[in-house]
């Protein structure tokens, strides 16, 4: 019987290295997959980029010409990155038969899964 197993995991990384253990130890595996939050990645990289402020200035006696300046303010604070886009929560999906199932778990579980759903087995 085909069963999708589901976890969460909290960041890709560590998702990816769950499934690689799961591709080489498990047979039966049919296909494993992972989604996570893409612009989580936009926020890291602004954490660790610099970030540059543009402040509109007024000088000049007779004509009042605005100039801009570039301040540097380097790196990004927490708080300037909202919560959802700080999350890398990751699902991870994976298609086996029925019979590795506690196998995988129990390898999603050692690799810090969380959440595991593996649907019961129907009796005929």
């Amino acid at each position: 019987m085909v069963t999708r197993i589901i976890a969460e995991f909290e960041t890709p990384e560590i998702a990816e290295n769950a499934l690689k253990k799961i591709r080489e130890s498990v047979t039966g595996v049919y296909s494993t997959n992972f989604v996570y939050n893409r612009a989580s990645d936009k926020a890291e990289k602004l954490r660790s980029g610099n970030i540059y402020t543009v402040l509109p200035t007024v000088t000049g006696s007779s004509n009042y010409t605005n100039y801009l300046t570039m301040v540097m303010d380097s790196p990004a604070s927490v708080d300037v990155i909202p919560e959802p886009e700080q999350s890398r929560k990751t699902n991870v999906f994976i298609v086996c038969d029925g019979n590795g199932t506690e196998q995988i778990s129990s390898i999603l579980t050692s690799n810090g899964g969380n959440n595991i759903y593996i649907p019961p087995r129907s009796m005929v």
